[in-house]
């Protein structure tokens, strides 16, 4: 199965220079863990629900004057529409990350591929697999 089969769509990524505030008031309002951040048409980082409490809250960042570029996990790991469902949960375990931005032939920004869109379409074998190894670091 292709990651475009598996996926969800769409997705949209925020500028770096985007408030904390406006980031967490839309993964509340999408029900959504992790926004990719983007700067000159180029996705450079992702900020998670995690990096929200870690480095906002628990960093004693004020939020109204803290964006996306001060807290955001620098760099990016994406799969593309065309590969395989197995090839992007091997990169998901090699990287130990929990969701990846899918682009496409273009090398834009079409959707996520999260681990429960992997639990609802791979085997259930390899489903349990990836969210072993993914949680394996957790111990």
């Amino acid at each position: 199965m292709k990651v475009s089969e598996a996926m969800h769509a769409p997705a949209e990524w925020v500028s770096a220079d985007t408030p904390v505030t406006e980031i967490a008031a839309r993964m509340e309002m999408d029900d959504i863990g992790a926004v990719p951040v983007g700067k000159d048409d180029r996705l450079i980082g992702m900020i998670t629900d995690r990096d929200l409490a870690l480095r906002v809250v628990g960093g004693k960042k004020d939020p109204a004057k803290t964006v996306a570029s001060d807290v955001m996990t620098p760099g990016i790991v994406y799969c593309r529409t065309e590969e395989s469902v197995e090839d992007a949960i091997h990169l998901m375990d090699q990287k130990k990350i929990r969701r990846l931005p899918v682009l496409d032939e273009h090398k834009r920004l079409v959707g996520m591929l999260s681990l429960g869109d992997v639990a609802h379409t791979a085997s259930r074998s390899l489903a349990g697999e990836l969210a072993q190894a993914i949680s394996a670091h957790h111990r």
